[in-house]
């Protein structure tokens, strides 16, 4: 019945930062940078792989009135969304080295895990995202 999840969401609270971060920082690539009129449709891919698309979201309208974004803009800044992601790598040590160099913000180091090697980090807004060297299933 379905085949793929092509697009997943995550709040940012400016899409210029974010993308600044996303692509200069992260090392993804613009898919779509569109005005829609009632909103900014941009969204970022890993390099190579655009049928996986992020949107880079800023509360607001058409999904939510002024009242509600601004307390969605609150929790977002407190770490409190919820929203995070998970993307991996063949290298964790190299990657986290090379983001290290970038000056983003590392909540934790490469740690060799069951599944994998991992470390965390947060974009601009507070947003958790987990980066993973995944050990191939037996």
């Amino acid at each position: 019945m379905y085949k793929a999840i092509t697009q997943s969401q995550i709040f940012v609270l400016d899409q210029d930062e974010a993308l600044d971060f996303y692509v200069n920082k992260l090392g993804l690539e613009v898919h779509t940078d569109q005005d829609l009129g009632f909103m900014r449709w941009l969204t970022v891919n890993v390099p190579g792989d655009p049928g996986r698309q992020i949107l880079l979201e800023k509360p607001g309208p058409p999904a939510m009135n002024e009242a509600m974004a601004a307390q969605v803009r609150d929790m977002v800044t407190k770490g409190a969304m919820g929203g995070w992601l998970c993307i991996s790598t063949d290298d964790a040590h190299k990657t986290y080295e090379t983001l290290k160099a970038r000056g983003v913000e590392l909540t934790d180091e490469p740690t060799e895990r069951p599944y994998g090697i991992d470390f965390g980090i947060r974009d601009p807004f507070g947003n958790a995202i987990r980066i993973g060297q995944m050990k191939l299933p037996a």
